[in-house]
Protein backbone atom coordinates (compact mmCIF):
# COMPACT_ATOMS: atom_id res chain seq x y z
CA UNK A 1 0.00 0.00 0.00
CA UNK A 2 1.12 3.60 -1.22
CA UNK A 3 1.79 5.58 1.91
CA UNK A 4 -1.21 7.70 3.61
CA UNK A 5 -2.84 9.26 1.16
CA UNK A 6 -0.72 8.59 -2.11
CA UNK A 7 -2.32 6.09 -3.09
CA UNK A 8 -4.91 8.75 -4.47
CA UNK A 9 -1.54 9.62 -7.00
CA UNK A 10 -2.72 6.30 -8.29
CA UNK A 11 -4.14 6.72 -12.03
CA UNK A 12 -8.52 6.11 -11.33
CA UNK A 13 -7.64 6.16 -7.54
CA UNK A 14 -9.51 9.17 -6.63
CA UNK A 15 -12.23 8.57 -9.30
CA UNK A 16 -13.21 5.11 -7.85
CA UNK A 17 -13.23 6.92 -4.21
CA UNK A 18 -15.43 9.97 -5.73
CA UNK A 19 -17.46 7.20 -7.22
CA UNK A 20 -18.16 5.14 -4.13
CA UNK A 21 -18.99 8.73 -2.54
CA UNK A 22 -21.90 9.19 -5.50
CA UNK A 23 -23.12 5.78 -5.14
CA UNK A 24 -23.07 5.24 -1.59
CA UNK A 25 -26.72 4.75 -0.16
CA UNK A 26 -25.47 5.12 3.22
CA UNK A 27 -24.43 8.56 2.38
CA UNK A 28 -27.53 9.17 0.54
CA UNK A 29 -29.74 9.35 3.24
CA UNK A 30 -27.11 11.26 5.80
CA UNK A 31 -26.03 14.13 3.35
CA UNK A 32 -29.14 16.31 2.69
CA UNK A 33 -28.26 19.44 4.28
CA UNK A 34 -24.76 18.65 5.34
CA UNK A 35 -22.50 21.95 4.59
CA UNK A 36 -18.74 21.54 5.97
CA UNK A 37 -15.44 20.94 4.42
CA UNK A 38 -12.64 18.89 6.04
CA UNK A 39 -9.05 18.42 4.94
CA UNK A 40 -6.93 15.33 5.00
CA UNK A 41 -3.42 16.45 5.49
CA UNK A 42 0.28 14.70 5.34
CA UNK A 43 3.78 16.21 4.23
CA UNK A 44 3.21 16.63 0.58
CA UNK A 45 0.07 16.00 -0.10
CA UNK A 46 -3.83 16.83 1.28
CA UNK A 47 -7.06 16.16 0.11
CA UNK A 48 -10.44 18.26 0.76
CA UNK A 49 -14.07 16.73 0.88
CA UNK A 50 -16.67 19.16 0.51
CA UNK A 51 -19.64 18.35 1.74
CA UNK A 52 -22.64 20.47 -0.03
CA UNK A 53 -25.95 20.05 -2.06
CA UNK A 54 -26.11 16.57 -0.95
CA UNK A 55 -22.95 15.29 -2.24
CA UNK A 56 -19.20 14.87 -1.18
CA UNK A 57 -16.64 15.96 -3.59
CA UNK A 58 -12.84 15.66 -3.41
CA UNK A 59 -10.32 17.84 -4.70
CA UNK A 60 -6.60 18.41 -4.21
CA UNK A 61 -5.76 20.72 -1.30
CA UNK A 62 -5.86 21.43 2.34
CA UNK A 63 -8.45 24.63 1.87
CA UNK A 64 -10.72 23.90 4.79
CA UNK A 65 -11.55 25.14 8.20
CA UNK A 66 -10.85 21.78 9.63
CA UNK A 67 -8.36 19.88 8.77
CA UNK A 68 -6.45 16.92 10.38
CA UNK A 69 -2.57 16.32 10.09
CA UNK A 70 -0.75 13.35 10.31
CA UNK A 71 2.77 12.36 9.11
CA UNK A 72 2.19 9.16 5.81
CA UNK A 73 2.91 6.60 8.02
CA UNK A 74 0.23 7.61 10.69
CA UNK A 75 -2.45 7.58 7.41
CA UNK A 76 -1.14 4.52 6.17
CA UNK A 77 -1.66 2.93 9.32
CA UNK A 78 -5.59 4.14 9.73
CA UNK A 79 -6.26 2.90 6.17
CA UNK A 80 -5.20 -0.84 7.22
CA UNK A 81 -8.64 -3.15 7.34
CA UNK A 82 -7.23 -3.70 11.38
CA UNK A 83 -4.92 -0.17 11.93
CA UNK A 84 -2.89 -0.61 15.50
CA UNK A 85 -4.53 0.52 18.55
CA UNK A 86 -5.49 4.19 18.62
CA UNK A 87 -4.99 4.53 14.89
CA UNK A 88 -8.24 3.12 13.97
CA UNK A 89 -10.71 6.30 14.17
CA UNK A 90 -10.19 10.30 13.79
CA UNK A 91 -11.38 10.52 17.64
CA UNK A 92 -8.61 7.52 18.82
CA UNK A 93 -5.99 9.09 16.94
CA UNK A 94 -6.54 12.87 18.19
CA UNK A 95 -6.39 11.37 22.18
CA UNK A 96 -3.47 9.52 22.08
CA UNK A 97 -1.76 9.59 18.74
CA UNK A 98 0.98 13.09 19.26
CA UNK A 99 1.56 12.96 15.89
CA UNK A 100 -1.85 13.51 14.79
CA UNK A 101 -3.50 17.14 15.30
CA UNK A 102 -6.97 18.26 14.27
CA UNK A 103 -7.20 21.92 13.88
CA UNK A 104 -10.55 24.56 13.09
CA UNK A 105 -13.98 24.03 13.73
CA UNK A 106 -14.43 21.43 16.19
CA UNK A 107 -18.37 22.36 15.80
CA UNK A 108 -18.38 20.86 12.52
CA UNK A 109 -16.89 17.80 12.98
CA UNK A 110 -19.43 17.42 15.62
CA UNK A 111 -21.94 18.08 13.35
CA UNK A 112 -20.84 15.86 10.77
CA UNK A 113 -18.77 12.88 12.28
CA UNK A 114 -21.06 10.35 11.48
CA UNK A 115 -20.95 11.47 7.47
CA UNK A 116 -17.11 11.69 7.57
CA UNK A 117 -16.50 8.81 9.25
CA UNK A 118 -19.21 7.06 6.26
CA UNK A 119 -16.71 8.56 3.65
CA UNK A 120 -12.95 7.55 5.54
CA UNK A 121 -14.26 4.00 5.24
CA UNK A 122 -15.19 4.27 1.50
CA UNK A 123 -11.75 6.00 1.18
CA UNK A 124 -10.05 2.88 3.06
CA UNK A 125 -12.22 0.27 0.37
CA UNK A 126 -10.82 2.34 -2.62
CA UNK A 127 -7.27 1.66 -1.10
CA UNK A 128 -7.70 -1.77 -0.71
CA UNK A 129 -8.46 -2.31 -4.55
CA UNK A 130 -11.88 -4.00 -3.74
CA UNK A 131 -14.30 -4.49 -6.34
CA UNK A 132 -18.15 -3.27 -6.16
CA UNK A 133 -19.86 -0.90 -3.82
CA UNK A 134 -18.31 -0.89 0.01
CA UNK A 135 -20.68 -2.85 2.83
CA UNK A 136 -22.54 -0.62 5.14
CA UNK A 137 -19.86 -1.65 7.74
CA UNK A 138 -16.38 -2.86 7.45
CA UNK A 139 -16.25 -4.41 10.50
CA UNK A 140 -16.42 -8.22 10.26
CA UNK A 141 -19.64 -9.72 10.53
CA UNK A 142 -21.75 -12.67 12.34
CA UNK A 143 -24.37 -13.32 10.42
CA UNK A 144 -26.90 -14.04 12.93
CA UNK A 145 -29.60 -11.87 14.39
CA UNK A 146 -29.48 -10.40 17.88
CA UNK A 147 -30.64 -13.38 20.00
CA UNK A 148 -33.68 -13.65 22.09
CA UNK A 149 -32.79 -14.08 25.61
CA UNK A 150 -35.22 -15.46 28.19
CA UNK A 151 -35.24 -12.73 30.41
CA UNK A 152 -37.49 -12.35 33.67
CA UNK A 153 -37.83 -8.72 34.38
CA UNK A 154 -39.68 -6.68 36.70
CA UNK A 155 -39.29 -3.15 38.35
CA UNK A 156 -38.54 -3.26 42.17
CA UNK A 157 -38.00 0.30 43.91
CA UNK A 158 -35.03 1.49 45.85
CA UNK A 159 -33.77 4.13 48.61
CA UNK A 160 -30.48 5.74 48.07
CA UNK A 161 -29.62 9.25 48.92
CA UNK A 162 -32.84 9.80 50.58
CA UNK A 163 -35.20 9.61 47.88
CA UNK A 164 -36.74 6.26 46.23
CA UNK A 165 -35.98 5.49 42.46
CA UNK A 166 -37.92 3.22 40.37
CA UNK A 167 -35.27 0.51 38.41
CA UNK A 168 -36.02 -1.92 36.09
CA UNK A 169 -33.95 -4.87 36.15
CA UNK A 170 -33.93 -8.85 34.16
CA UNK A 171 -32.51 -11.99 34.86
CA UNK A 172 -31.02 -14.55 31.83
CA UNK A 173 -30.92 -17.72 32.97
CA UNK A 174 -30.33 -19.43 36.13
CA UNK A 175 -26.59 -20.39 37.47
CA UNK A 176 -24.15 -18.72 39.26
CA UNK A 177 -25.68 -14.85 39.45
CA UNK A 178 -23.33 -11.97 37.73
CA UNK A 179 -24.61 -8.27 38.55
CA UNK A 180 -23.75 -6.44 35.63
CA UNK A 181 -23.78 -2.96 35.60
CA UNK A 182 -24.35 -1.25 32.17
CA UNK A 183 -21.48 1.94 30.63
CA UNK A 184 -22.64 5.72 30.76
CA UNK A 185 -25.65 6.66 28.80
CA UNK A 186 -27.01 2.99 27.42
CA UNK A 187 -28.92 0.47 29.51
CA UNK A 188 -29.05 -3.19 30.57
CA UNK A 189 -29.46 -4.71 26.85
CA UNK A 190 -25.88 -4.32 26.83
CA UNK A 191 -25.93 -7.84 28.24
CA UNK A 192 -28.13 -9.89 25.86
CA UNK A 193 -25.99 -11.57 23.48
CA UNK A 194 -23.40 -12.08 26.34
CA UNK A 195 -26.17 -13.38 28.71
CA UNK A 196 -27.00 -15.65 25.29
CA UNK A 197 -23.33 -17.11 25.14
CA UNK A 198 -23.49 -20.67 25.58
CA UNK A 199 -19.74 -20.86 27.05
CA UNK A 200 -21.33 -18.98 29.62
CA UNK A 201 -24.25 -20.65 30.49
CA UNK A 202 -22.04 -23.76 30.06
CA UNK A 203 -20.28 -22.61 32.91
CA UNK A 204 -23.21 -22.25 35.27
CA UNK A 205 -23.50 -18.17 35.09
CA UNK A 206 -26.70 -16.34 34.76
CA UNK A 207 -26.85 -12.59 34.44
CA UNK A 208 -28.47 -10.15 36.28
CA UNK A 209 -28.40 -6.04 34.51
CA UNK A 210 -30.71 -3.23 35.58
CA UNK A 211 -31.35 0.24 34.02
CA UNK A 212 -30.01 3.18 35.72
CA UNK A 213 -32.48 5.97 36.65
CA UNK A 214 -33.84 7.37 33.16
CA UNK A 215 -31.71 4.83 31.42
CA UNK A 216 -33.30 2.22 29.34
CA UNK A 217 -36.58 1.35 30.67
CA UNK A 218 -36.35 2.94 33.73
CA UNK A 219 -38.33 6.07 34.53
CA UNK A 220 -36.30 9.54 34.71
CA UNK A 221 -35.88 10.77 38.44
CA UNK A 222 -36.53 14.28 37.60
CA UNK A 223 -36.97 16.95 34.14
CA UNK A 224 -35.27 16.13 30.73
CA UNK A 225 -31.20 17.36 31.34
CA UNK A 226 -31.37 16.95 35.27
CA UNK A 227 -29.44 13.63 35.13
CA UNK A 228 -26.40 14.46 37.63
CA UNK A 229 -24.27 10.88 38.88
CA UNK A 230 -21.74 11.04 41.44
CA UNK A 231 -19.81 8.61 43.19
CA UNK A 232 -22.67 8.45 46.80
CA UNK A 233 -25.06 8.07 44.61
CA UNK A 234 -24.05 5.32 42.04
CA UNK A 235 -22.68 3.44 45.13
CA UNK A 236 -26.14 3.60 46.83
CA UNK A 237 -28.37 2.55 44.04
CA UNK A 238 -26.16 -0.26 43.00
CA UNK A 239 -26.40 -1.55 46.70
CA UNK A 240 -30.21 -1.18 46.73
CA UNK A 241 -30.70 -2.80 44.08
CA UNK A 242 -28.40 -5.86 44.97
CA UNK A 243 -30.65 -6.14 48.11
CA UNK A 244 -33.87 -5.34 46.20
CA UNK A 245 -33.69 -7.97 43.92
CA UNK A 246 -33.33 -10.61 46.29
CA UNK A 247 -30.21 -12.75 45.46
CA UNK A 248 -29.71 -16.05 47.19
CA UNK A 249 -26.13 -15.74 47.10
CA UNK A 250 -23.64 -13.25 47.06
CA UNK A 251 -23.24 -12.40 42.70
CA UNK A 252 -20.26 -11.05 40.79
CA UNK A 253 -20.07 -7.50 40.14
CA UNK A 254 -18.92 -6.85 36.33
CA UNK A 255 -19.01 -3.59 35.04
CA UNK A 256 -17.08 -1.24 32.34
CA UNK A 257 -16.09 2.33 31.76
CA UNK A 258 -17.88 4.30 34.77
CA UNK A 259 -19.57 0.92 35.76
CA UNK A 260 -15.84 -0.27 35.83
CA UNK A 261 -15.11 2.88 38.12
CA UNK A 262 -17.81 2.27 40.49
CA UNK A 263 -16.65 -1.82 41.00
CA UNK A 264 -13.76 -0.08 42.60
CA UNK A 265 -15.83 2.01 44.63
CA UNK A 266 -18.11 -0.99 45.83
CA UNK A 267 -14.88 -3.01 46.29
CA UNK A 268 -13.96 -0.38 49.32
CA UNK A 269 -16.92 0.01 50.67
CA UNK A 270 -18.78 -3.68 50.20
CA UNK A 271 -16.80 -6.08 49.71
CA UNK A 272 -18.47 -9.02 51.63
CA UNK A 273 -21.28 -8.63 49.44
CA UNK A 274 -20.19 -9.90 46.42
CA UNK A 275 -18.40 -12.99 45.31
CA UNK A 276 -15.48 -10.93 43.17
CA UNK A 277 -16.05 -8.05 41.29
CA UNK A 278 -14.74 -7.21 37.94
CA UNK A 279 -13.78 -3.76 36.28
CA UNK A 280 -13.73 -3.40 32.68
CA UNK A 281 -12.18 -0.11 31.47
CA UNK A 282 -11.66 0.85 35.10
CA UNK A 283 -8.94 3.12 36.82
CA UNK A 284 -8.95 5.42 39.88
CA UNK A 285 -9.14 8.59 37.54
CA UNK A 286 -10.76 9.49 33.87
CA UNK A 287 -9.91 13.34 33.88
CA UNK A 288 -10.45 15.10 30.15
CA UNK A 289 -12.99 12.89 28.95
CA UNK A 290 -15.99 15.70 29.02
CA UNK A 291 -17.27 16.98 25.55
CA UNK A 292 -19.34 20.09 25.16
CA UNK A 293 -21.34 18.16 21.99
CA UNK A 294 -23.06 15.86 24.07
CA UNK A 295 -25.34 18.75 24.91
CA UNK A 296 -25.12 21.51 22.49
CA UNK A 297 -28.05 23.38 20.82
CA UNK A 298 -26.27 23.16 17.34
CA UNK A 299 -25.33 18.98 17.41
CA UNK A 300 -27.66 16.35 17.37
CA UNK A 301 -26.97 14.06 20.54
CA UNK A 302 -28.69 11.00 19.38
CA UNK A 303 -26.01 10.84 16.28
CA UNK A 304 -22.80 12.70 17.77
CA UNK A 305 -22.58 10.61 21.24
CA UNK A 306 -23.23 7.35 19.22
CA UNK A 307 -20.71 8.31 16.77
CA UNK A 308 -17.93 9.24 19.62
CA UNK A 309 -18.18 6.26 21.31
CA UNK A 310 -17.94 4.40 18.26
CA UNK A 311 -14.77 4.83 17.88
CA UNK A 312 -13.84 3.10 21.40
CA UNK A 313 -15.02 0.19 19.76
CA UNK A 314 -12.34 -2.29 18.49
CA UNK A 315 -12.27 -2.68 14.30
CA UNK A 316 -12.38 -6.50 14.81
CA UNK A 317 -15.63 -6.14 16.88
CA UNK A 318 -18.65 -7.90 15.06
CA UNK A 319 -20.74 -5.45 12.57
CA UNK A 320 -24.02 -6.27 14.25
CA UNK A 321 -22.71 -5.90 18.01
CA UNK A 322 -21.20 -2.37 17.09
CA UNK A 323 -24.18 -1.17 15.73
CA UNK A 324 -26.41 -2.10 18.78
CA UNK A 325 -23.97 -0.60 20.99
CA UNK A 326 -24.08 2.37 18.19
CA UNK A 327 -28.18 2.76 18.55
CA UNK A 328 -28.55 1.82 22.12
CA UNK A 329 -26.60 5.03 22.93
CA UNK A 330 -28.92 7.03 19.97
CA UNK A 331 -31.64 6.24 22.44
CA UNK A 332 -30.01 7.47 25.79
CA UNK A 333 -32.73 10.08 26.31
CA UNK A 334 -31.69 14.35 26.89
CA UNK A 335 -29.34 14.68 29.04
CA UNK A 336 -28.57 11.03 30.35
CA UNK A 337 -25.05 10.48 29.00
CA UNK A 338 -23.62 13.60 29.76
CA UNK A 339 -25.17 13.28 33.34
CA UNK A 340 -23.09 9.96 33.80
CA UNK A 341 -19.95 11.72 32.43
CA UNK A 342 -20.03 14.03 35.45
CA UNK A 343 -19.45 10.85 37.75
CA UNK A 344 -16.73 9.09 34.66
CA UNK A 345 -14.69 11.98 34.29
CA UNK A 346 -13.90 14.30 36.84
CA UNK A 347 -16.09 13.32 39.48
CA UNK A 348 -14.88 10.06 39.91
CA UNK A 349 -11.27 10.60 41.64
CA UNK A 350 -10.39 7.32 43.67
CA UNK A 351 -6.48 7.91 43.99
CA UNK A 352 -5.85 8.55 47.46
CA UNK A 353 -8.13 5.16 48.07
CA UNK A 354 -7.94 2.52 46.18
CA UNK A 355 -4.96 1.30 48.16
CA UNK A 356 -7.34 0.10 50.79
CA UNK A 357 -8.71 -2.48 48.89
CA UNK A 358 -8.82 -5.31 50.60
CA UNK A 359 -8.73 -8.15 47.94
CA UNK A 360 -8.71 -10.88 50.47
CA UNK A 361 -12.44 -10.15 51.64
CA UNK A 362 -13.16 -10.25 47.54
CA UNK A 363 -11.29 -10.80 44.82
CA UNK A 364 -10.60 -8.10 41.83
CA UNK A 365 -9.62 -8.78 38.74
CA UNK A 366 -8.98 -5.77 36.29
CA UNK A 367 -9.59 -6.27 32.60
CA UNK A 368 -9.10 -3.28 29.40
CA UNK A 369 -9.75 -3.17 25.79
CA UNK A 370 -5.99 -2.68 23.69
CA UNK A 371 -8.61 -0.47 21.87
CA UNK A 372 -9.48 1.45 24.37
CA UNK A 373 -8.36 5.45 24.36
CA UNK A 374 -10.37 6.80 26.95
CA UNK A 375 -9.08 4.54 29.76
CA UNK A 376 -6.09 2.82 28.09
CA UNK A 377 -4.56 -0.40 29.11
CA UNK A 378 -1.67 1.56 31.17
CA UNK A 379 -4.02 3.49 32.58
CA UNK A 380 -6.02 0.04 34.13
CA UNK A 381 -2.47 -1.18 34.70
CA UNK A 382 -1.28 1.46 36.54
CA UNK A 383 -4.14 1.29 38.96
CA UNK A 384 -4.54 -2.27 39.72
CA UNK A 385 -0.47 -2.10 40.60
CA UNK A 386 -1.64 0.12 43.60
CA UNK A 387 -4.15 -2.29 44.77
CA UNK A 388 -2.29 -5.48 47.11
CA UNK A 389 -3.93 -8.43 45.32
CA UNK A 390 -5.60 -7.47 42.49
CA UNK A 391 -4.91 -8.76 39.36
CA UNK A 392 -4.89 -7.31 35.72
CA UNK A 393 -4.86 -8.42 31.89
CA UNK A 394 -4.86 -6.35 28.85
CA UNK A 395 -7.84 -7.88 26.12
CA UNK A 396 -6.38 -8.02 22.96
CA UNK A 397 -8.74 -6.90 19.93
CA UNK A 398 -11.19 -5.56 22.03
CA UNK A 399 -12.43 -2.30 22.87
CA UNK A 400 -14.26 -0.02 25.70
CA UNK A 401 -17.40 -1.84 25.64
CA UNK A 402 -16.32 -5.84 26.06
CA UNK A 403 -19.41 -7.70 27.10
CA UNK A 404 -21.28 -5.19 24.41
CA UNK A 405 -18.89 -5.38 21.35
CA UNK A 406 -17.55 -8.65 21.66
CA UNK A 407 -18.96 -10.76 24.16
CA UNK A 408 -17.99 -14.34 22.80
CA UNK A 409 -14.30 -13.03 22.86
CA UNK A 410 -14.74 -11.43 25.79
CA UNK A 411 -15.43 -14.65 27.25
CA UNK A 412 -12.06 -15.59 26.57
CA UNK A 413 -11.14 -13.35 29.54
CA UNK A 414 -14.34 -13.30 31.51
CA UNK A 415 -14.57 -17.18 31.82
CA UNK A 416 -10.64 -17.22 33.98
CA UNK A 417 -11.71 -13.82 35.76
CA UNK A 418 -14.52 -15.82 37.12
CA UNK A 419 -13.05 -18.70 38.25
CA UNK A 420 -9.34 -17.93 38.64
Amino acid sequence: MAQGWDWCAAEGATARWQALLDADATLAHRLPGAEARFALVQPGRAITLTLAGGRITLAEGAEAPTRFTAPAAVWEEFMKPLPARHHHNLFALRMRVPEFSAEGDDLAWAQHAHILRRALDLGRWASWGKQGPAPASLRPRLGTPTPCPDAQGRYVTVRARGRDYVLYGETHGTGRPILGLHTAGSDARQFHRLAAEPRLRAAGYAITAFDMPGHGRSPAPGQPGEWALDTELYAELILAFREAWGFTENPVLLGASMSGEICLEIALRAPTRFARIISCEGADHIPGRRTPFADHPRVNAAIFIPEWVEGLMAPHSPAECAAEVWWQYSQGGCGTFPGDILFYSGGWDARDRVHRIDTTLCPLVMLTGEYDFSCTMEISAATAARIPGARFEGMSAMGHFPFAENPARFLDFLLPALEG
